[in-house]
């Protein structure tokens, strides 16, 4: 499998149109197999995506790498118990388990476990089940949840033998006491106590929904939790299982190192979501800090200057600081991502520059970095080229776009026509940033 990898890597290489999904696979080909990732799958995704999902992991272990994969089927148990006339009980968001439920909960989870083997299977990848023997617990609160399992250890073992083994281990959400009592255990909780063990490179969740959902039903890309933490769980919008897993997860971050991030995705999109900067779903890291300030110091401008011209690929003129008033300069703590507010004449906002490194992009710093412009400046504007790379994302964040000559302007919060006409007009005749020599050959 390791040779069918290097030559996967090697084709890569060949062509630039790749150059993200080879990064990442080279990323992903220096960790212990083990520690790759650890991916949570949703019961209503193995119901209603086995054959994305199958592909999907399928894709994985045949350029070389072993997915954990640990899975919940709550919606198989919802509609079991219904059919007995039993009424499922939640207390605090986790399931009431008495033995009547556990005794119906069990073979509904090997059955979706089998379920997945068998789709695994169909597409010529190995896979062990693994039902018990990795989580070790303790009740819960026996009087108010029932037999539902606290984790105090994980035992990896067998894991490492269905790797050792070249199969994909999945593994189902079932504890046991020290006296040997079988206790059910959230499907979050699981995933969260074995990343905390195995400390993968990725974690992701596999949802219906494909990522966390604002107030307004879209997919939020990207969360950064020391800025987005306190603004979301305010959020009239977020219901008690959003509140739940994004709590979870924030508790997971902070056990794992800076870099460490979890994604929530769907099937479908897994790949991209490994495999490219943009990636699909929402990505949420405990992430940087970002500040604000009105002017920069030497060595501020010395940083900024080059984030800009790594990220344009061109010089900046030698007077550019000079020639622009800054209104704020936003800038994360590693100085991978930036933007440049000015204001014209009217003291409208306009973004002169909005920069952000390819790994930073990775680690949705750009989202972030946006989400900080938008929050500070409901209304603003700023132009680009239409064939730069950036641009279609810009199409998604305006509000509105006009044409101007060599420009594209994009505006957010502009309700008089008027002065939108005006602020393009401004924003297109603005002098360039960039030495001459560069615009020459850019254009």
């Amino acid at each position: 499998m390791s040779e069918i990898r290097n030559v996967i890597v090697e084709l890569l290489g060949q062509f630039s149109a790749n150059r993200e999904a080879q990064d990442y696979l080279l990323r992903f080909s220096s960790v212990e197999n083990k520690q790759f990732a650890v991916i949570k799958v949703g019961g209503g995704v193995i119901a209603n995506e086995m054959e994305e999902l199958a592909s999907a992991l399928a894709f994985l272990r045949h350029v070389g790498l072993f997915p954990i994969v640990l899975h919940g089927a709550g919606p198989q148990l919802n509609a079991a118990l219904e059919a007995k006339g039993i009424e499922p009980r939640f207390v605090d968001n986790l399931r009431y388990t008495d033995s009547e439920i556990l005794a119906i909960a069990r073979p509904i989870v090997y059955e979706q476990s089998q379920l997945l083997v068998e789709a695994l299977d169909r597409h010529n990848v190995r896979s062990r089940m693994i039902q018990h023997g990795i989580f070790e617990c303790d009740y819960l609160d026996k009087s108010r949840y029932g037999l539902v399992g606290d984790i105090k250890n994980v035992n990896t073992q067998s894991i490492d033998a269905a790797i050792q083994a070249g199969a994909l281990p999945i593994v189902g959400c079932f504890g046991e006491s020290t006296g040997g009592q079988v206790l059910n255990i959230n499907a979050d909780s699981a995933a969260t106590a074995l990343v905390t063990a195995i400390k993968p490179h990725k974690t992701v969740f596999l949802t219906p929904s494909g990522g966390l959902l604002d107030g307004s039903g879209q997919i939020i890309s990207a969360i950064n939790l020391r800025s987005d933490y306190a603004h979301l769980t305010s959020a009239d919008w977020l219901h008690s299982g959003m509140s739940l897993k994004l709590d979870q997860i924030k508790s997971l971050l902070d056990q794992l190192p800076p870099t460490a991030s979890v994604s929530i995705t769907s099937a479908r999109q897994l790949t991209k979501e490994l495999f490219t900067h943009k990636g699909s779903g929402t990505l949420i890291r405990s992430g940087e800090t970002f500040a604000a300030c009105g002017s920069l110091t030497t060595e501020q401008k010395a940083k900024l200057r080059q984030l800009l011209e790594r990220c344009f690929g061109r010089a900046l003129r030698a007077d550019y600081f000079e020639s622009r008033v800054f209104d704020q300069v936003l800038y994360s703590s590693s100085f991978r991502a930036a933007a440049v507010i000015t204001r014209d004449a009217e003291n409208i906002p306009y973004l002169d520059k909005f920069a952000v490194t390819p790994n930073a992009q990775g680690e949705g710093l750009g989202t972030t970095l946006w989400n900080q412009i938008t929050r500070l400046y409901p209304q603003i504007y700023w132009r680009a080229r239409p064939k730069k790379s950036i641009t279609p994302w810009y199409l998604k964040q305006a509000d509105a776009v006009l044409r101007r000559g060599k420009w594209l302007v994009f505006a957010v919060g502009f309700e008089d026509m008027a002065k939108l006409n005006e602020a393009a007009s401004v924003a297109a005749a603005l002098s360039e940033s960039w030495q001459a020599s560069d615009i020459e050959r850019f254009l």
